[in-house]
């Protein structure tokens, strides 16, 4: 395994750019990405060795994939072209699950027998823009995501019939109507064809609910080592209010809700805040609430109102936290913040407000979620200076 992980080289690594790592070793990747969070981590305390993957390939449980034509007028599927929207064909990536790449692939290969035209950006015309794959690690439950510009499909029930004869595996395959000009891949609209809508994956012990646009880590295996270390910094002992802020659909705050008193969790996806109390309705956890608000308001909002809070857990995306969060963060003085990053940069960025604000650095766990990418996970424990 070792020696495949040294000599791995994709065609395509050039012209998609979704793995830049090609060809450096995988334990070379490790030091490189540890060494990057205590360059930007290590003056507040020492940095722990990184956790890796025993098995950095197919890690992604989320696929997706553009549609169009090539010169020759044939339909083409594939990734994006680093800084472009030129398709690079691929029927299979090293980072994807292989069952979501070949459904989409058999997907591009059943479209002519159905009519099914792949969608023009430049004439804003065709059928399919993108497909959706997403499937469940712990459960195997797989769905499939037609993004359409039109809800009109005429070959709707033929296709899907042939499609889950072809791919029994999949358990809902679901219509998503994009319509806009824009840039992102899903659309407001849905019609489900077949199954619930939705799928369902384990997570902690947790059953935790997915939809197609909803929230939910890429890479369960090192989310699970990921968020056993922000459980574990928390040192919950059954009393505390804790609230999970950037919630997602609940992943945190339910792995959570075993050893607090109460949780609240705030997100600003509708979508993921639905999917986040049907989680809890079916993990049987009854010390949850969840909200749809920006979380800044919300901490804002309890403050107001004489709320404490004790721990917070924070995962905002690649950006980092607004000011505006880490000011009502600082006001509501929690005895203890998890913060858990997907960009070192905006960390420390981050850190040094609470570290100025009065907070600590206590431990830095760096966690390799994105083998073969630049990309790198932080849990971080801060606590109130004099607790």
């Amino acid at each position: 395994m070792e020696a495949e992980l040294n000599n791995i080289l994709c065609p395509n690594a050039k012209k998609c750019g979704g793995c830049r790592w090609q060809g450096v070793p995988y334990a070379r990747q490790l030091e490189i990405k540890e060494a990057e969070v205590r360059r930007l981590m290590g003056k507040y305390c020492r940095v722990a060795p990184i956790w890796g993957m025993e098995q950095p390939l197919h890690y992604r449980n989320k696929v997706q994939a553009a549609f169009g034509t090539d010169r020759h007028g044939r339909v083409i599927s594939g990734v994006y072209q680093s800084g472009s929207h030129r398709i690079v064909p691929t029927d299979e990536c090293m980072l994807e699950d292989l069952t979501a790449d070949r459904i989409i692939a058999d997907i591009r290969r059943m479209m002519p027998k159905f009519k099914m035209t792949a969608y023009d950006e430049r004439r804003r015309s065709g059928f399919l823009r993108h497909v959706l794959v997403r499937r469940g690690f712990a459960t195997d439950e797989v769905m499939a995501v037609l993004v359409s510009s039109t809800p009109i499909f005429p070959a709707q029930k033929a296709f899907t019939a042939a499609l889950l004869e072809q791919h029994p595996e999949i358990t809902t395959l679901v219509l998503n109507i994009n319509d806009a000009e824009t840039s992102l891949v899903l659309g407001q609209r849905e019609k489900v064809l077949f199954g619930r809508g939705y799928i369902e994956d384990v997570l902690c012990g947790n059953r935790f609910r997915i939809s197609p646009r909803s929230f939910y880590q890429v890479n369960p295996v090192q989310t699970e080592k990921l968020y056993r270390a922000a459980i574990d910094f928390a040192a919950l002992t059954g009393r505390e209010r804790v609230l999970d802020a950037y919630c997602g659909t609940g992943t945190i705050a339910l792995c959570a809700a075993g050893a607090a008193g109460e949780v609240a969790g705030v997100e600003l996806n509708r979508d993921a805040v639905r999917d986040a109390i049907a989680n809890a309705r079916a993990n049987g956890v009854h010390n949850c609430r969840f909200t749809c608000a920006d979380a800044g308001a919300f901490l804002e909002e309890a403050a107001a109102e004489g709320e404490r809070c004790d721990v917070v857990f924070m995962d905002p995306p690649r950006a980092g936290s607004d000011l505006r969060f880490l000011r009502s963060l600082l006001r509501a003085a929690p005895a203890r913040i998890v913060y858990i990053s997907c960009n070192p940069e905006t960390l420390a960025r981050d850190t040094a407000v609470l570290a100025k604000g009065g907070y600590s650095v206590r431990r830095v766990q760096p966690v390799d979620m994105f083998p073969f990418t630049e990309h790198v996970e932080t849990v971080v424990l801060m606590s109130r200076l004099g607790r």
